[in-house]
């Protein structure tokens, strides 16, 4: 590897570390999951309860009971914990809602997801799952809200691409 290629993955992944600092170490999320239809229209909502804590996750829902987008990963973001990292040259200063961001390709295994972390703030904006290098997933936040002193996304939104139908994540705790 170059000194140049060994300095991009350094610092794609201090950029993925300073994403990952952004969530608690030991946190508990308590919210609704909500499958909607292609009108928008809610089919299915339950309750869930996220914890983290000392870098295990639990997840109180049992997801196979929800036909919908939704999976373990963006739920619990596990993918920024993958330690093949680099940046997507091509999509690198590309906006989420009005942000530059840094693009990141994030591998482990045969599985890739692509995320948008904010260039001046270090959020993460956007993300999606790649399958043959197209994307198939994607989650995106799409309200902010202040939970004591941190500031998290609260509503997400996740779509498998062409299903036309969406599954929304709401945050309503955070202890």
């Amino acid at each position: 590897m170059t000194v140049l290629a060994a300095a991009m993955v350094a610092g794609a992944l201090q950029l993925v570390e300073n994403c990952r600092a952004m969530l608690p170490d030991d946190v508990e999320l308590k919210g609704r999951i909500v499958q909607r239809d292609r009108r928008g229209i809610p089919t299915v909502e339950r309750n869930y309860t996220l914890r983290r804590q000392k870098g295990v996750t639990s997840l109180d829902f049992p997801l196979e009971e929800l036909k919908s987008d939704v999976t373990w990963s963006d739920i619990t973001l596990d993918y920024l914990w993958w330690d093949d990292v680099s940046f997507d040259e091509e999509k690198t200063g590309e906006t989420v809602n009005g942000q530059t961001c840094y693009v990141i390709l994030l591998k482990k295994g045969d599985r890739t997801v692509r995320v948008w972390i904010d260039g001046k703030y270090g959020a993460l904006m956007q993300a999606e799952e790649l399958k043959d290098g197209q994307p198939i997933r994607r989650l995106w936040g799409t309200r902010i809200k202040k939970f004591g002193d941190r500031w998290m996304a609260n509503v997400l939104e996740v779509e498998t691409l062409g299903s036309g139908h969406r599954t929304k994540i709401v945050v309503e705790e955070m202890q």
